[in-house]
This record gives C-alpha cells, sequence and structure tokens, in this order.
C-alpha cells in the first residue's frame, strides 16, 4: 500500500477501519488505496475493502469538522425531501483525528465522465429535475447554513428590501432580494479582500446586483436545490453496483449546498467548469420543462460562482482565467 499520501498514514487507517468495523458489524480491513486527489479541494481517496470500499476526504483544518457535518446533513436532506440516491454515511459518517477530520462515505463503482453514455448523462438531469420537485415557503434553509466549497453558505432567509429598511425581517423577500443578500452580495466582499478582483470589475458587479429586480425574471417558487450542481458533484454507477448491498440506479449526488432557490442556478452550474452533453438537459425536460428565458439568465446564475473561484484560487493558473469570464457576463447584462 502506497505510504506517501495522508490517507495512507497508519492512524488514518486505523480510524477508517474502525469506523467501517463498527458500520459493518464485524471486523473490516482496509486492502489498498485509490488516491483522488485531482478531483476535490481536500485530500481524498478510497480504501479498499470487502464487502464495500470507503470514500475518505481529509480536512487539516480547524473548520474542517464543522464543513463535514454540512455535507452529511446536505446529503441526508436531499435523501430524504426528494428520494435522490446520495452516498451511505460510513458509521457516523464523521471521524476526528489528531490532526484534523475524516468524512467516510461508502465508495460507489464509478463511470468516468469521458466514459458516459448517453443514458448516464440523462440520468444526472432527472435526479436534478427530481430534486426541484420539492418546494418551500421562502427561500433559504432554515435547518442550517452550509458551504460553497470552502466558503461558508448563509442560507438565512431574507425580508423584503422594504422590510429590511423598515428594521423587520419576515423572512418573504423575493428571489433577487435573497440571490443579492445572501449569495452574490457576501461573495463579492470575499473577492474583494481576497485582492484578485479588480475595483472596477468589483463596482461593475455592484451595480448588476442593483439591476437584479429587473433581470431576475419571473418570481420562482422557492424550489430545493442541489446548491453546487457542478457536473463532478454528480456519480454515474457501474450498472448494478451499489453502496454495500444496495444497488443504485441512476445518478448518485455529491458535496451538496442546498436551500430553496432558483432552479435555473443548478442548471447553470452543471456546466460552469466544462461542456456537458445536451443530454443532461433532454434528461431534465424529461421530469420538467425549462423556461426558455434560462439561456439569456445563464451567466447571471454564474456570476456568485465566479466570485467565489476568484476569491479561493485567483492567483493560480486556474482561477485567473474567471476574472475574465465574470467581466463578460457583467457585460451580458449592461
Amino acid at each position: 500500500m502506497a505510504t506517501t499520501h495522508p490517507l495512507t498514514a497508519p492512524p488514518m487507517l486505523r480510524a477508517v477501519e474502525a469506523a467501517a468495523s463498527a458500520h459493518l458489524g464485524r471486523a473490516w480491513t482496509a486492502t489498498g488505496f485509490a488516491d483522488l486527489d485531482d478531483r476535490a479541494s481536500h485530500p481524498c481517496g478510497i480504501v479498499r475493502g470487502e464487502p464495500f470500499s470507503v470514500f475518505v476526504k481529509l480536512d487539516l483544518t480547524v473548520g474542517g469538522s464543522e464543513q463535514f457535518t454540512a455535507e452529511l446533513r446536505g446529503l441526508e436532506l436531499l435523501r430524504r425531501r426528494a428520494g435522490v440516491a446520495t452516498p451511505i454515511p460510513v458509521a457516523a459518517g464523521q471521524v476526528r483525528v489528531d490532526t484534523g477530520s475524516l468524512l467516510l462515505l461508502e465508495a460507489i463503482p464509478e463511470v468516468l465522465p469521458d466514459a458516459r453514455s448517453t443514458e448516464q448523462w440523462r440520468s444526472i438531469g432527472r435526479a436534478l429535475a427530481t430534486v426541484h420537485q420539492v418546494h418551500g415557503q421562502r427561500f433559504g434553509l432554515d435547518e442550517f447554513d452550509g458551504f460553497f466549497g470552502p466558503l461558508r453558505q448563509d442560507n438565512r432567509p431574507v425580508g423584503s428590501r422594504s422590510d429590511t429598511e423598515s428594521g423587520t425581517e419576515s423572512g418573504t423577500g423575493s428571489w433577487s432580494d435573497f440571490y443579492a443578500e445572501r449569495r452574490v452580495l457576501p461573495r463579492l466582499r470575499q473577492a474583494v479582500d481576497s485582492g484578485h478582483l479588480p475595483p472596477e470589475l468589483a463596482r461593475d458587479v455592484e451595480r448588476l446586483v442593483g439591476r437584479f429586480p429587473a433581470l431576475c425574471g419571473p418570481e420562482p417558487k422557492p424550489t430545493l436545490t442541489h446548491g453546487d450542481a457542478q457536473q463532478n458533484n454528480f456519480l454515474t454507477p457501474v450498472t448494478g453496483a451499489g453502496a454495500g448491498a444496495e444497488a443504485v440506479a441512476g445518478a448518485v449526488l455529491l458535496d451538496p449546498a442546498p436551500s430553496f432557490g432558483h432552479p435555473e442556478v443548478d442548471l447553470a452550474l452543471v456546466d460552469y467548469f466544462a461542456p456537458v452533453p445536451e443530454a443532461v438537459f433532454d434528461g431534465y425536460r424529461e421530469i420538467t420543462p425549462i423556461d426558455p428565458g434560462f439561456a439569456r439568465r445563464r451567466e447571471l446564475w454564474r456570476v456568485f460562482g465566479y466570485l467565489a473561484v476568484i476569491t479561493v484560487d485567483g492567483s493560480s493558473a486556474f482561477g485567473r482565467p474567471f476574472v475574465d469570464r465574470l467581466a463578460a457576463a457583467v457585460r451580458l447584462y449592461r
């Protein structure tokens, strides 16, 4: 077994084995390791064993436990409210180790994106549309806040602008209010503080936020969303594969940042890192239509995501192009 990855250190493997043994009800032994660091922002991989393997993610920061707790709660929320497939936590799903926290989920054998069939891509669209069949009373999420990548996400509902001006907080604000106050403006402040966002572009984003009431389109129902629905946060299982003894059909949802919002935000994020086949959207339409105005609003819903990338990775070769992408998005809505 490799010894260079932090998850292969003996204390880490012992923690995984203890949790998997408790989960299984008998001794479980690690037999191998697959490094998946290139697919996540945390050190992660699959610790192999029988009758199931364990997907493990490591966070070495002080707040790692809080982030993993939010991830587990998000998976449970989507599974409970929408009935979609999500990975099964191993034991409690989280283990504290001396250097941080481990997230533990049953691993599901998967078909990688470049090998997916048309039907597997369609299953991603159907899974997303299934989530979007669940509606709430207001935008946001009362149960818990979350994380968009490593960044905290405030899910508190907002009042209307008139309520805010009068000092009350009814929690019945419009979608444009919520998108501005809980998604775009916090990310804008973080991007400015990071030093990676040019001041003039920051001012352009502020002016764009002021136009949200005119740009956000018809008022949607508060809709349950994945919240970080980029294509790598969906897994397509090998046919007949399962988590443990449970067979999994269709797409499996990963790494959610759920709240009640606008379903078009999820649709916009599916391909904001890389293109996806039209089959994803065809699968979505099997369950619910896509408003014709979505094409005009697509870049508007990506603004907060662009700001997040600029904040976290704006100095890197990966992150720098997102400054230009954000500038292009702002120009679309002048």
